[in-house]
């Protein structure tokens, strides 16, 4: 009787270990076909742009538009709408931006779409809003997102709020306001810095309440030293030294100024000469 078996296999060549390493960049290579090659994903791109360049385009996108709202919106929805996650570091930088070149109109547009997109709700962005509000003249405005940001957050509100109100009623000459905003830092126990009880005694002095005026100089003596921020650290500075500070900061800012403007009129010069060659 015929039988059919299976003959075992036969291996004629030998057996090749492959050492793969653990690195998550090396190359993975296969036995059979080699190196396997990596494609990009679909969704990344091999060009990558910084915030500092976005922030720029984005202040150039919304720069020459007129101050319709839903214009301005349009053009900030179309900027983010290729954005996997919403792009807070550029805006921010383009906010700074914008309030370097005191474009306040621009900061409340950009920074009411970002609340709006229910991003960025911070303190920095409130008090950002709240200045250019107060800038722009819009005191309405500013009152309600006072008393909206001091509902909400009554005991841990930070000082420079209370700060910017009261210098606002101050250059406005509305003493009332300005002793009720006074009366809630009391009451909730923060200490006012040294312009606060400055701009208060001097309206105390223009009302002739002399009485208030030496209560407060008693009770806020002026502070030997103040923190300032230098290059991004915190740094203890004395009051006496402060006047030098400011006037060392001043000259700093004076000559970069000056250079800057040097080498724009150098610039200038050299492209009016090449277009004069161009024009031989």
């Amino acid at each position: 009787m015929l039988c059919l078996r299976y003959s075992p296999a036969i291996i004629l060549g030998k057996l090749v270990t492959v050492n793969i390493s653990r690195k998550p960049s090396s190359v993975v290579v296969c036995a059979a076909k080699g190196p396997r090659p990596r494609y990009p994903r679909v969704w990344k791109s091999r060009k990558r742009i910084g915030t500092i360049s976005k922030s720029q385009n984005l202040v150039e996108c919304i720069k020459g538009l007129s101050n319709v709202k839903e214009e301005v919106y349009g053009a900030l929805d179309s900027f983010v709408a290729w954005e996997l996650e919403f792009p807070l570091i550029t805006v921010k930088k383009a906010l700074k931006t914008l309030e370097n070149e005191n474009e306040w109109k621009r900061i409340i547009q950009v920074t009411k779409w970002m609340l709006n997109k229910g991003q960025g709700r911070t303190m920095g962005s409130y008090y950002t809003l709240l200045n250019a509000l107060a800038q722009d003249g819009r005191l309405e405005e500013a009152e309600e997102l006072w008393m909206k940001v001091f509902s909400e957050n009554l005991e841990s509100l930070p000082r420079i709020f209370f700060n910017k109100m009261i210098s606002i009623y101050y250059s406005r000459g509305m003493h009332e306001k300005m002793f009720e905003v006074f009366a809630d830092m009391e009451e909730l126990g923060i200490r006012p810095n040294n312009s606060i009880v400055s701009m208060m005694g001097n309206v105390f002095q223009k009302l002739e309440m002399m009485d208030k005026y030496e209560k407060l100089m008693k009770k806020y003596p002026p502070q030997t030293w103040e923190y300032r921020y230098v290059r991004g650290k915190r740094v203890k500075i004395r009051l006496k030294d402060i006047h030098e500070f400011n006037d060392q900061t001043n000259k700093d800012q004076d000559e970069s100024d000056d250079e800057k403007k040097k080498d724009q009129d150098d610039l200038d010069e050299v492209r009016n000469k090449d277009h004069d060659e161009l024009d031989e």
